[in-house]
């Protein structure tokens, strides 16, 4: 190991683990039986019997782990699993929900809530802990108990949640109101010590490395206005981009494009990108080009050269004061399935909620309504430093049963779609197959998957499902034993737009139960870190399928490296001191992230900013016989709330089915 290496801490020890209580994650069961390490044994169901199993305390590489997608990518490329030498459980079910994310979880809720508990409903996921991209991070670290989210950030617009979503939120005890009030005195945490926002220029980029904090006035002012005079002036900028960025932000600057109404110019707006909006209509300097670069990537995981420059007006870019343009009906684009990029504009809808851990909150919430023993506690307030006991997620005297490390690998009909009475769901569970029947099957997985589960779907239904690519992304969580150098430099957040990770900053401040965030600089805290890989130039979902390879090629090496270099760059003026402050790091390395949703430079306008039929996810998710569709790619949108109500309607299609099984088809339509 270099000097280097050494100086940056990567020969300290730390958390670099794939494996849970030292039993190692099978790399997948093969779907060809003749492969010699399929075990007799199910080492994986007696490591979720220790005690000691506790995903969320694992570090190294999370998210998509080892283990969670070698048997999906198996079925990908082979296309067929062979089930000849399957193991017939015995098991049978009212409904088998594959996916254990926010969507599957839901699912089960809303057909307990309806068929009650005398249902016996099996949910299965192919991770190591329940919740999908809503995963907790959990560090100790001089004793004290620190989280952050893996993934799924927040509660956006809660006031603005469709009937079903508001139901569950209720049902298992979210209250939102409390937990803000609790929180309000703290919510200003990194204000009183005087912390605010700053970018940092990399001298990869810049041929330097300069950090810039904003000034005192013009912190909050963001994107709309942030760029003052003072704060331009401690940036390496030529003069014209300083005067560039002036003018984009000055209200009356001019009319970029003269002759055009309203209409007309959005029309425009919507079929070019924001990229070449800023250079080309404003015509301002490359160089300010990189403070946008970013913009759109963390909803939808490519940035200013990707999403249309009526994207950039609606998040509030500055640019196009002077195009007076006409403003969008409060609440529209937010409500509309793939509109979510609106909520970044829509007034009233009651901010964004962000539990300590995200929405692993909730998640948890979720499990605990449908298994009270598993988690301990009542209220919202006792699931933050509860322990849930992992052992008790899979038994056979409950009415919901939640299978973890098991893969599902095919799906189909006893019988013909039009009168089964049966499903039969094959997974991979420990280097072995297995099946179990279900009256009904919610398929909470991703869209592109499948039709590799489903092969007996039709053609044209297959097609629609696999025409979204989800976005990459990584959520990185580093545990500090202090963050005295973010006092010393005065910030708190850090635009990093050609780094490795395009942002850094310290976990928002809030309470929830026995999980209490740092009061003084001087005690432990994670820092979240951000990255969207993409290509630049290339067509969005080429860039999907470039980042999610850069993932997935990414060794946790090679991300500890870049992480503790970034920081120390970023921070080395406060005296951060890598190899002295990290206590641990955990990458939640997401190759399928985002839901895949609608953008006017790649497909027709109306599937951005109407409910259109013809969009793909509508026609994908149909019902097909015994098996339903619920997942945030069936609304094209990553929103929790989209992910509930998609839940809702396909656990209403099961539940019609039910009620009325005469009137079952192969494939009935419904846009519930």
């Amino acid at each position: 190991m270099d000097r280097k290496d050494r100086d940056l801490g990567m020969d300290r020890t730390i958390g670099r683990r794939d494996f849970v209580n030292g039993v190692a994650v099978a790399a997948g069961a093969s779907l060809l039986p003749k492969w010699s390490w399929a075990l007799e044994l199910d080492a994986q169901a007696a490591a979720e019997q220790s005690p000691d199993y506790y995903p969320p305390r694992l570090t190294g590489m999370r998210g998509s782990h080892a283990g969670s997608f070698e048997v999906s990518h198996q079925l990908r490329d082979r296309r067929t699993a062979d089930l000849s030498s399957v193991s017939h459980t015995g098991e049978t079910y009212d409904l088998v929900v594959v996916g254990g994310g926010l969507s599957g979880l839901a699912a089960a809720h809303y057909f307990v809530k309806n068929v009650g508990r005398s249902a016996r409903v099996l949910v299965l996921d192919n991770h190591d802990d329940f919740g999908g991209h809503a995963k907790r991070n959990e560090f100790v670290v001089d004793g004290k108990t620190i989280v952050l989210n893996g993934g799924t950030l927040n509660i956006e617009s809660p006031l603005r949640y469709n009937l079903p979503s508001r139901q569950l939120l209720e049902a298992i005890g979210v209250d939102i109101p409390r937990f803000v009030k609790s929180n309000e005195t703290l919510a200003g945490l990194y204000n009183s010590l005087g912390l605010r926002s700053g970018h940092f220029f990399d001298k990869e980029t810049w041929g330097q490395d300069k950090l810039t904090v904003r000034p005192a006035a013009a912190q909050g002012q963001g994107r709309r206005g942030g760029y003052s005079p003072e704060y331009l002036d401690q940036m390496p900028l030529s003069a014209k981009a300083k005067a560039d960025m002036l003018r984009l932000q000055d209200p009356s600057q001019p009319d970029y494009m003269p002759g055009l109404d309203s209409a007309a110019k959005k029309a425009q707006l919507a079929k070019m990108s924001l990229e070449r909006y800023l250079l080309e209509v404003a015509k301002v300097d490359k160089e300010c080009l990189w403070f946008f670069i970013t913009t759109g990537r963390g909803n939808f995981c490519v940035g200013a050269d990707a999403i249309p420059a009526l994207f950039g007006w609606e998040m509030g870019v500055p640019g196009f004061a002077g195009l007076k343009l006409d403003p969008t009906p409060d609440g529209v684009l937010a409500d509309l399935p793939g509109g979510h990029h609106g909520r970044q504009k829509a007034a009233g809808g009651g901010g964004s909620i962000h539990f300590p851990d995200g929405n692993a909150t909730v998640a948890r919430l979720l499990v605990r309504w449908l298994i009270p023993d598993a988690v301990p506690g009542g209220t919202q307030e006792d699931v933050g430093g509860s322990r849930v006991n992992y052992a008790l997620l899979d038994r056979a005297d409950q009415t919901a049963r939640i299978r973890l490390n098991s893969t599902a690998v095919n799906v189909r009909h006893d019988g013909s779609p039009e009168s089964a009475k049966e499903a039969i769901v094959t997974y991979s569970r420990g280097g072995k197959l297995f099946d179990v029947r279900g009256s009904h099957v919610v398929m909470a997985c991703w869209n592109m998957f499948i039709p590799h589960l489903a092969p007996e779907m039709p053609q044209a239904q297959k097609e629609a499902l696999m025409y979204g690519v989800k976005g990459p992304l990584v959520y990185t969580s580093v545990a500090l034993r202090r963050w005295t150098a973010f006092e010393k430099l005065g910030v708190s957040n850090v635009s990093t737009p050609t780094m490795y990770h395009d942002s850094l900053g310290l976990a928002e401040a809030v309470d929830l139960g026995d999980i209490r965030h740092a009061r003084t600089p001087n005690d432990p805290v994670v820092v979240s870190m951000g990255r969207h890989p993409c290509a630049p130039g290339k067509p969005r979902k080429e860039q999907h399928r470039i980042g999610r390879a850069d993932l997935l090629a990414a060794t946790f090496e090679d991300f500890e490296r870049s992480i503790r270099d970034q920081l120390a760059r970023v921070l080395g003026g406060g005296g951060f001191d890598p190899a002295r402050d990290i206590a641990a790091i955990t990458v939640n390395r997401w190759p399928h992230g985002y839901a895949y949703t609608y953008n006017s430079l790649y497909e027709p306008i109306e599937w951005v900013y109407t409910s259109s039929l013809e969009r793909p996810c509508v026609k994908a998710r149909q019902p097909f016989g015994r098996i339903t569709i619920a997942n945030s790619d069936a609304a094209a949108s990553p929103h929790t709330d989209a992910a509930f109500l998609e839940a809702s309607r396909a656990v209403g299609e099961v539940l019609e089915r039910r009620a009325f099984p005469f009137l079952a088809t192969g494939t009935k339509g419904s846009d519930a």
